[in-house]
């Protein structure tokens, strides 16, 4: 698999964009920004193709400047007449890239629109609309016709919109949202109405890319890679629309230009046998490429391009009976960093995607091989990034209703406490919780799930730790990062700041592996970098000798932990984000607080210990 993900073209005369582009349009100024939104412009807004995992010729970006009015609940149900004025989409109403910077809440709702056009040489082709994400609540409009209503701020969705087209070129796109914030019971993320502490500004609307793609009638709707190390096979599920009797299906695995296995035929799932599996690993982070078709009558119908990874994730005693995590049947100590992926111009979208990968880029550079998503889920494009560069990725359930209480230490009885969710607030989560596995199912760089952390929102803990167990049994899930400890799930997490812990290994060790799921925290506030005046860590400092100083000793405890037994360990953070001033970059990533150098010897040292 090519390093570099080629963006794929749009098929001559299939769709076209016709969207007003007002030069009028500037960054909200007040905020610092990072060092690509200067290159942000309304014509060329986060152009690459947006699923990796799912490629074709056929689309349309509809990246650009749109219209918007935020209007109150009560007037705003129906499309307004005239609209306030334009924003850059797709980054959120809030943040200072779309043009706007104006909070919403649950009392307004936002309104989008836009055109675009259809060439008649889609006769005959379906034309599916795809947003990135929206959040919350989006009611979407083809030419004044709702044509789907989505809720979930942070999982894709699709739509098919050949019937809501009408004759002649220009078509109209409308959007109607609504996003309660932390008012609401839905999964939110660390967004609050008022920003504070470890609490973020708010993000509502559009804030993935928005595209269209033409389609055959019959069509690939999605595919599943399961790898088998063990057996050396791929497994792949393909989802089709209308396929028709006699339709096959194919499907080829590729190693460079080598074809290594391949198999046809109408079972929706097939089984690819993979020789001499080259695994993936942080340092070998070597992609198969996969070509999935329809046949019919020996023609090409449809056809996507994907990838998939030979890796294998488990647990494992290791001779004092402690359990380890295992990476291809070997334990690989996993370290990395907490990530919380804000942006001080884009908020949850990166203005570029050179910004997207920059972070994991920087990630590896300092020695690590994980990286923990934390609250958030990214755009494709992020995952696929790990995936080619080599990141092992923790992936969170983005929290949401809070309000039971927290017990940090394990083994403790009687305070904690689960939250009593409405039915609607359970629902709201169990959707999107299982929406978010399925669209991300296919990277193989995510190596564990996280349904909850630190008690936010926690609730059922066993039988939501063991649905995600049985909806994934390929990945190790972790039920309760920090948070009220149960013996469900692969591992159990203690969070400690600042100084590195773990749980009691002959105590703990036997049934879950022992990871130190969040420690850290170390402070350096660089002036002319800050996002407030009003900041924090968990411990503070004022020179950058003394911060690293302090970091290589919690590296030389790590060492003792791992010694102890130890799986993996999760520093405090990446960067700052608005008033955390604990992250080894500044919030718009133009200063590195210890040298990178320094930092790569005193991480990689911990992979080489001897258990």
């Amino acid at each position: 698999m090519k390093k570099v993900l080629l963006v794929a073209l749009v098929v001559a005369g299939s769709i076209g964009i016709v969207q007003a582009q007002d030069d009028a349009w500037h960054i909200v100024g007040g905020k610092i920004k990072s060092p690509w939104a200067d290159s942000v412009t309304t014509k060329n807004v986060l152009p690459d193709y947006p699923r990796p995992q799912l490629q074709r010729n056929g689309w349309q970006n509809l990246n650009g400047l749109w219209q918007y009015s935020i209007l109150p609940k009560a007037e705003g149900e129906v499309m307004p007449s005239a609209f306030q004025g334009n924003i850059l989409v797709p980054f959120c109403v809030e943040s200072a890239l779309s043009g706007v910077g104006k909070t919403v809440g649950k009392d307004s709702v936002l309104w989008y629109k836009t055109t675009f056009s259809i060439n008649t040489k889609t006769k005959g082709k379906k034309v599916l609309l795809h947003f990135g994400a929206v959040d919350w609540r989006a009611d979407v409009y083809v030419n004044g016709n709702k044509v789907t209503t989505h809720e979930g701020g942070f999982d894709p969705f699709s739509v098919d919109i050949t019937s809501a087209l009408k004759k002649g070129s220009k078509q109209e796109l409308a959007v109607h949202v609504w996003d309660p914030t932390d008012e609401g019971p839905q999964p939110r993320g660390k967004q609050i109405i008022n920003p504070h502490g470890i609490w973020y500004t708010p993000v509502t609307g559009i804030w993935q890319t928005v595209w269209l793609e033409t389609v055959p009638e019959t069509y690939i709707i999605s595919t599943k890679h399961t790898p088998d190390l063990d057996a050396k096979t791929i497994t792949v599920t393909t989802s089709t629309e209308n396929l028709l009797p006699g339709d096959l299906i194919h499907i080829s695995a590729w190693k460079g230009d080598e074809k290594v296995a391949e198999k046809s035929g109408t079972d929706a799932t097939m089984f690819l046998q993979v020789d001499n599996p080259e695994a993936w690993s942080p340092s070998n982070p070597f992609l198969y490429d996969l070509k999935i078709s329809i046949e019919r009558k020996g023609k090409t119908v449809d056809e996507v391009k994907s990838y998939f990874a030979m890796r294998k994730i488990s647990v494992a005693p290791d001779a004092n009976g402690i359990l380890k995590m295992m990476l291809n049947n070997k334990f690989l100590f996993q370290f990395g960093p907490l990530d919380q992926g804000w942006w001080p111009d884009g908020l949850y979208t990166a203005p570029t995607d050179a910004a997207l990968k920059f972070d994991i880029e920087k990630t590896k550079e300092m020695g690590f091989n994980m990286i923990r998503k934390h609250i958030k889920v990214e755009p494709a494009r992020w995952y696929y990034y790990c995936d080619s560069i080599g990141m092992l990725v923790w992936q969170d359930m983005p929290s949401g209703d809070l309000g039971n209480q927290w017990e940090t230490r394990p083994g403790v009885l009687g305070r904690a406490t689960d939250k009593d969710r409405t039915p609607e607030s359970e629902g709201y989560y169990r959707k999107e919780w299982n929406a978010i596995i399925d669209a991300l199912y296919n990277f193989p760089s995510i190596v564990s799930w996280q349904p909850f952390n630190e008690a936010w929102g926690q609730f059922k803990t066993v039988e939501i730790t063991e649905w995600t167990m049985k909806k994934d049994p390929t990945r190790l899930v972790n039920s309760a990062s920090g948070g009220n400890f149960y013996l469900t799930g692969h591992v159990v997490d203690l969070h400690n700041y600042p100084d590195p812990a773990m749980p009691r290994p002959e105590i703990f060790g036997a049934k879950q592996a022992l990871v130190l799921g969040e420690y850290g925290g170390l402070g350096l506030p660089v002036e002319g970098h800050l996002w407030q005046e009003k900041n924090w860590g968990y411990q503070s400092f004022k020179a950058k000798d003394s911060l690293f100083n302090r970091y290589s000793g919690m590296d030389d405890r790590l060492a003792e932990l791992i010694r102890h037994g130890l799986s993996a360990a999760v520093y405090t953070q990446t960067t700052d984000v608005e008033g955390e001033i604990n992250g080894f970059m500044t919030y718009d990533r133009k200063v590195m607080k210890m040298p990178i150098d320094k930092l790569k010897a005193a991480n990689e040292k911990l992979y080489t210990i001897v258990q």
